[in-house]
């Protein structure tokens, strides 16, 4: 049983080019999230659609407009102080350009270096279910 909230939160699987954008958080108040990596997106507000959240939360922090495919995997991770349900759309970008408002750093990595990064606890379980490419 979850201790406390639960959000559901949406990631964007952005690959272009045989490579996929990976993204390094900054400073959190979790030390257990901090500095980690993870697909861009965030929590879905009431009202809105899984795909509608990830679009608006792409324009959001990254200047970035993708379009939004397929569900690729879901996750559910109960974090020490949180619970979320992590859903991963297959996301095409017009452009590689963007801007970092809320991010550390970002990398573009094949799929077979995902691994090679410290993710977040839900992403890289995430990864985990991901086609093997």
């Amino acid at each position: 049983m979850p201790c406390c909230k639960h959000y559901h939160v949406v990631a964007a699987v952005v690959e272009v080019d045989g490579k996929v954008l990976c993204m390094q958080r900054g400073k959190t108040r979790y030390t257990y999230t901090s500095y980690l990596w993870e697909f861009p997106g965030g929590k879905i507000e009431e009202g809105e659609t899984p795909q509608q959240a990830l679009h608006r939360e792409l324009i959001e922090e990254m200047d970035l407009d993708v379009e939004v495919h397929e569900l690729l995997a879901t996750v559910t991770h109960d974090y020490p102080d949180f619970t979320i349900t992590l859903a991963a759309y297959r996301c095409v970008a017009t452009t590689t350009d963007f801007t970092m408002r809320e991010h550390a750093a970002c990398r573009w990595l094949p799929w077979a270096d995902l691994t090679s990064l410290t993710w977040c606890a839900a992403d890289e379980r995430l990864i985990a279910l991901f086609p093997k490419r």
